[in-house]
């Protein structure tokens, strides 16, 4: 089991090479406040004085430290291969492939490296440093070394230091495959470590947590960490270990690692002799080791599905990505035909790709013809915008200097032509709304179903050039089409129609009845048509869908028996009615004298008087023939205003489209041009391929323990 550790260092190498922590591999985290004794921990395992030492912030970076084990056989054969000075050295990611056997150049790398990203203002970052170290000397370990938790700023520091800190160190402890090391030094009290407070808010359990109490040389006297290294004071699960650090005192003095370890056996074999043995640095290095084996080896599982599953992610989208061009012509052909087959296809509600989320293509033009357009023409009145004073205006104007004797059919014909100009609107604007579609398809296609155009950003935007510049030319002519729909409706008003002369007959069997039970109002001739129709007392409503039609000479007039007397229909009832209005209007305002011209224009006329029975039956029967024919004509156009836009424009471009492209683009001279493949699209295939090829290395790593039955 003790070649799992070096399995870990083998994968962390993996994904060093291209740069991504995609991968959460079992490691330490160290975490405590600062000069609470990480560094020298840290120091003490590896044995060497390798990290910067100063007051304030010094790790300002977090330091990955891969401690690998080699064997003094190996370490021989490893420093005649490589000409090393040495049987301990280190190596960082950053410089490649240099080795360095003096450790204050390590150390002075460290500096150098956290200046460069993090600057020397105090800041930090939270870019890694990753230094390996070969030795005979140290265990197999991976340790991460992070900032000290602080709580204010200090200097030049961020005001948000601390958060910034907390933010850092959350990051790395939240990795469920991390063992964290708290850090905490026992001249201060036990329950307030800031450490232990961190681990617990990720680790509620503790089960990956190991307390680290240091500086037990400095406790006051008359003191001691019996009770905490026991457990007493505030249990942890994986256990509490106490360790003697260097003082700022030895570390001047240069003291050597090695000599502080062996004082510090002494100090606890004299101060905590039953304790001895499972407290120090070394205890401490071989229980880390231990735990993180035994924590690999529960990760791996885990390790290996979540590789496979990135693996074959990777692989899809380097194959979406497309392997490098070969043959121009044939890659610039087959691109060309799959759009074109695409976007047939996203027409007929075929393609591989279909639209969750909303209405998309043929289905988005079908709601166009017959939700959009079929409901706003029905949402149009038949008699709307006509007032009944407009139809009466209209019939008198139709019959000239002389009274009639029948409604005239010219002021039919006349607003009923008025009425059907309004489905022209509409109907082009169903046009409008088709072609916009037509457009969004081009960038569907391009963003779901052929994303090899994202290769090659120029052939994308010539196709939409083309497509576009297709539609284009479709419009005018499709809108031609429709417009020339409505002008054959106003052309030839055609009263002969089968559903027209339905209508009329129905409407001439009711209209003397209805008008017999009719209750005359007195309302002014300006009201509109339907509080004319629908006030108190006015005649009954009718309804407005079913069909209602009179024919207009049947209609125009009833028996002259049927007038009354003292009625408005007679000319004896006029005179009597004409009698009473002149003795209730007043006396004209300036009345002309004898002998003086009489200004027919300058005498008032009432803005509003009673229709006659004759004038409500006129307007009642224009109006329901009005509406017939409307309807009629209306249900022409939801039909045929379809099927015009799908001959005139999709099916066209369905047609042309594929010849239409290959016209324009498939030429020698734009082949280089077109298939320029963008520096981002080759970049992340080259990303892709890299990390695939990480992935596929890290199973066969992951393969290779399974085999030796390692877990």
């Amino acid at each position: 089991m003790e070649a799992l550790i070096p399995v870990i260092n083998k994968l962390q190498d993996v994904f060093n090479t291209v740069g991504t922590d995609i991968i959460q591999l079992p490691q330490i985290v160290v975490v405590g406040t600062q000069s609470s004794g990480k560094s020298s921990v840290l120091e003490s395992l590896v044995g060497r004085d390798i990290l910067p030492r100063g007051t304030g912030i010094v790790t300002r970076r977090p330091l990955i430290l891969q401690l690998v084990h080699v064997d003094p056989e190996d370490c021989k054969k490893t420093t005649e291969e490589n000409g090393i000075d040495g049987e301990e050295w280190g190596k960082f990611l950053h410089t490649k492939n240099k080795i360095f056997t003096d450790f204050d150049e390590i150390r002075q790398e460290i500096e150098a490296e956290t200046e460069r990203i993090s600057g020397n203002n105090k800041g930090i970052s939270d870019e890694s440093i990753h230094l390996k170290i070969f030795s005979p000397n140290v265990v197999n370990l991976t340790l991460v070394d992070l900032p000290g938790i602080t709580k204010l700023p200090v200097g030049d520091q961020p005001k948000d230091i601390e958060i910034q800190i907390r933010e850092l160190i959350f990051k790395f402890i939240s990795n469920p495959n991390s063992i964290i090391l708290a850090v905490t030094a026992a001249n201060t009290d036990l329950a307030t470590s800031e450490a232990l407070k961190v681990a617990r808010e990720v680790d509620p359990d503790g089960r990956r947590t190991l307390a680290v109490v240091t500086k037990l040389d400095l406790m006051d006297a008359g003191t001691d960490a019996m009770d905490v290294l026991m457990g007493r004071v505030i249990p942890v699960k994986l256990g509490i270990i106490g360790v003697v650090n260097r003082s700022q005192l030895d570390i001047n003095q240069k003291k050597l690692v090695a000599d502080a370890i062996r004082d510090e056996h002494a100090f606890l074999q004299k101060k905590y002799p039953s304790l001895a043995n499972r407290n120090g640095t070394k205890y401490l290095a071989r229980t880390l080791n231990r735990l993180l084996m035994h924590h690999i080896r529960d990760c791996l599982p885990e390790l290996k599905t979540r590789i496979n599953v990135l693996a074959a992610q990777y692989q899809s989208l380097l194959n979406s990505y497309g392997e490098p061009v070969g043959d121009q012509s044939a890659t610039l052909l087959q691109l060309i035909t799959k759009f074109a087959a695409e976007y047939c296809r996203t027409i007929e509600g075929t393609a591989k790709y279909i639209e969750t989320a909303e209405l998309c293509g043929g289905a988005r033009i079908c709601y166009i013809f017959h939700e959009t357009f079929g409901r706003t023409l029905e949402s149009v009145d038949p008699l709307g915008g006509l007032t009944t004073i407009d139809v009466l205006t209209a019939i008198r104007n139709a019959t000239g200097p002389r009274p009639a004797l029948f409604v005239p059919e010219v002021s039919f014909e006349l607003l009923v032509k008025r009425q059907v100009k309004r489905l022209e609107d509409p109907s082009l604007r169903c046009v409008e709304l088709v072609h916009e579609e037509m457009q969004r398809i081009i960038q569907h296609c391009s963003n779901y179903s052929t994303q090899e155009l994202l290769r090659f950003p120029k052939l994308h935007d010539a196709i939409v050039e083309v497509v576009t510049s297709l539609l284009r030319k479709r419009l005018p002519v499709t809108n031609e089409m429709v417009h020339n729909l409505v002008a054959i409706e106003l052309a030839y008003i055609n009263t002969k129609h089968p559903d027209f002369a339905d209508a009329c007959g129905l409407m001439n069997n009711n209209i003397e009845e209805q008008r017999r039970n009719r209750m005359r109002t007195d309302l002014p001739a300006a009201v509109p048509r339907d509080k004319f129709l629908k006030g108190p007392g006015g005649p009954p409503h009718t309804d407005p869908s079913a069909p209602s039609s009179e024919v207009t000479k049947a209609a125009a007039g009833g028996p002259a028996s049927e007038q009354t007397e003292g009625g408005t229909g007679t000319w004896r009832g006029m005179l009597k009615k004409g009698d009473e209005s002149a003795a209730m209007q007043p006396p004209f305002p300036s009345s002309p004298l004898k002998g003086q011209a009489v200004n027919l224009l300058d005498v008032p006329v009432p803005v509003s008087r009673r229709l006659t029975a004759r004038e409500q039956r006129d307007c009642e029967v224009i109006e329901r023939l009005i509406k017939s024919y409307f309807l009629i004509v209306r249900k022409n156009i939801q039909d045929s205003v379809p099927k015009a836009v799908m001959h005139f424009l999709v099916n066209h471009v369905k047609d042309c489209l594929q010849s239409e492209l290959v016209g324009q683009l498939y030429k020698s001279a734009l082949l280089n041009d077109l298939l320029t493949e963008s520096e981002d699209m080759a970049q992340r295939r080259n990303e892709a391929a890299d990390m695939l090829k990480a992935l596929q290395k890290a199973s066969q790593v992951i393969a290779e323990i399974r085999e030796t039955h390692m877990w």
